[in-house]
């Protein structure tokens, strides 16, 4: 799909709320997981009234797939310009768990995430510690079958006007790719921050993504 499209679909779920109700977790992830065949939002919709309509958790159930599709189409169009990048290879297997593309050989996998308010500390801060707020991420994010130590790159995003929207810029496709080109021009392996997991060694960055 390309990215005008799917910037066009992605901006209709922002008319309704964000709201998990609870954390991911492998049983929701289980009933929902058509989302990943699903990019047209009004389709999307459809298939929720059809599948959740008579089921007693049909709000949470609700919620939990919007954000799930919303998250992961949102993802797969940064994944698609990286991949682009005459830097960048794609992982041959695209189900990997551990790696979505190379740049210059190296393994990453890729997460879009808002500024975490469980940080503690505010966003300056978190731009002159990334060691810290790196680790904090592994440590805190991804949990269940999502969670592990290998390379990544986290792309967070930060609203000044408004720290509740943080999510929304996840639609903005056209200006996340215009971010990415321009971390691609400065990648250096040597500026990722490393440390020591299990005996083996991880790699991670973080590309800023601030309105």
């Amino acid at each position: 799909m390309v990215d005008v499209t799917i910037e066009k679909e992605l901006k209709k779920r922002l008319k309704f709320e964000y709201s998990w109700g609870r954390k991911q977790v492998d049983e929701f992830d289980i009933q929902t997981n058509f989302i990943y065949k699903i990019s047209s939002f009004d389709s999307l919709l459809s298939e929720i009234e059809t599948k959740f309509k008579n089921n007693f958790q049909y709000n949470d159930l609700k919620n939990y797939t919007l954000n799930r599709w919303f998250n992961f189409w949102s993802a797969k169009a940064v994944e698609s310009f990286f991949c682009k990048h005459e830097m960048v290879n794609p992982h041959h297997d695209s189900y990997n768990k551990f790696t979505d593309f190379f740049i210059n050989e190296t393994p990453f996998d890729h997460k879009t995430t808002v500024f975490p308010k469980g940080f503690k500390k505010s966003v300056p801060y978190a731009i002159a510690h990334k060691n810290e707020i790196i680790e904090w991420l592994y440590k805190n994010q991804s949990q269940q079958q999502r969670k592990h130590f290998k390379n990544r790159l986290f792309i967070v995003l930060v609203n000044y006007e408004n720290e509740n929207e943080h999510w929304k810029l996840k639609a903005e496709i056209s200006w996340l790719k215009k971010i990415v080109s321009t971390y691609l021009l400065k990648f250096e392996t040597s500026k990722l921050h490393s440390f020591y997991f299990k005996n083996e060694i991880v790699k991670a960055d973080i590309i800023w993504a601030i309105k």
